[in-house]
């Protein structure tokens, strides 16, 4: 049981550490002569299932143009389940991804789609042990439109899958302009070789602005594979220019 606490508390730790990092250098300048356009970003996705996700966006120009765009990204999540025997334990996973993509911008709005490497390293935990699982590598697809289709309305999708853990991540949400941001529903859905299923729906405020900060504020329902009942869920989604 103290392992096990140590365990958590070292990785509450890191993950302050890396949106501390996160937030540091979206005040430091630009140091590649402007050749290099980067958007700094992190999420949290807090529930009975949490994640963590801090990475940044680079472009070879600007980014508000069409062009070639790598995403790097580390994130570190937790999700209880039944191990053998059925009894309780918690699966605590660590990832990192590096995807080169391309991106379009429209009229309606921009499309993009990324592929590249990515790896995790899992760590189970119940009341007898803590146990590492090897560290595991694959390859990442990642797909996403944001699109206006009126002048007050908004739509975007995204799509995240990965043979590391055979995992398909997808997320929808719609909005109307109202008090300064996109306001209304989304619905997102993930599944993974496990067997773990987790589905949540909610209303999201998007694109809220606070100096040079942008964010996006949700909350709902989140239902996962395992569980009787639903729980609720809050995220919180933050960007930035570097």
């Amino acid at each position: 049981m103290c392992r096990r606490r140590a365990f958590r508390k070292s990785q509450i730790r890191a993950l302050g550490a890396a949106l501390g990092v996160s937030l540091f250098l979206a005040h430091a300048p630009a140091a590649y002569g402007g050749e290099i356009d980067a958007l700094l970003f992190g999420s949290l996705d807090a529930g009975a299932a949490t994640f963590l996700t801090v990475g940044a966006k680079l472009g070879f120009g600007p980014l508000d143009q069409d062009g070639f765009v790598i995403l790097t990204s580390v994130g570190s999540g937790r999700q209880r389940e039944r191990g053998d025997g059925g009894l309780p334990r918690t699966r605590y996973t660590f990832s990192a991804a590096t995807v080169l993509g391309y991106q379009w911008f429209f009229d309606w709005g921009t499309a993009a789609i990324f592929s590249g490497p990515e790896g995790a390293m899992e760590v189970l935990a119940d009341q007898r042990a803590l146990a590492a699982l090897p560290a595991a590598y694959g390859l990442r697809l990642h797909g996403e439109i944001w699109a206006r289709p009126t002048e007050n309305t908004f739509l975007q999708a995204t799509a995240i899958a990965g043979s590391t853990r055979d995992s398909l991540w997808t997320r929808l949400a719609w909005g109307y302009r109202a008090w300064g941001a996109y306001l209304g529903p989304e619905v997102s859905v993930y599944g993974d070789a496990t067997g773990y299923r987790k589905w949540n729906l909610g209303l999201h405020g998007t694109d809220f602005a606070v100096a040079r900060y942008n964010f996006r504020v949700s909350a709902g329902l989140q239902t996962e594979s395992g569980r009787r009942s639903a729980s609720l869920y809050v995220a919180l989604a933050v960007w930035s220019p570097w």
